[in-house]
């Protein structure tokens, strides 16, 4: 089902999308970044930090990178400054393409084996299985931020993996 091809177009995908959103998340003024509009994650700017929270913490399990700080239901409000968070995720998507070359089919056919802060328990899973719940992580809340930027009067331009990657990478 995954293959290092896909972890590799995923990566792409994720890094391209995330730049289509902080470019426009920057025109918008930062009180309207960071105000509760309701959303899971409260703010367009909690939700943009909760996905660079979401994505260091599975690094850490796939490749040994440092935690994020603070708990999941903190996540929110990791960063507090809207250029130093846009920084952090050019960061964070540059290592996570850099670490996509390196997966491999003998890596992507093991089990992980972690414990769980959401699950309160220890749990093991197929390591294809769990890159699919990590890409699938970005594209749910990058859609939220999409539709709270969108609701702000700003555009991404295309959204759809298949006009914005050319094929596996």
């Amino acid at each position: 089902m995954i293959t290092p091809a896909y972890v590799r177009t995923m990566a792409a995908y994720n890094a391209e999308m995330n730049r289509r959103l902080y470019a426009a998340a920057e025109r918008i003024p930062d009180a309207e970044r960071h105000a509760d509009r309701g959303v899971f994650w409260k703010s367009l700017h909690g939700t943009l930090c909760h996905l660079v929270w979401g994505d260091r913490n599975w690094m850490a399990r796939f490749d040994g990178w440092e935690r994020p700080p603070g708990k999941l239901a903190e996540s929110a409000g990791m960063i507090a400054d809207f250029a130093t968070l846009a920084a952090e995720r050019v960061r964070v998507d540059r290592d996570i393409e850099a670490w996509a070359r390196r997966v491999d089919d003998v890596w992507l056919a093991q089990d992980l084996v972690w414990f769980s802060g959401a699950a309160g328990t220890e749990m093991r899973r197929p390591r294809g299985f769990l890159l699919a719940h990590f890409f699938n992580h970005q594209t749910h809340h990058r859609g939220q931020a999409h539709a709270l930027i969108t609701a702000a009067g700003q555009a991404t331009g295309d959204t759809d993996l298949m006009l914005i990657i050319d094929g596996p990478q």
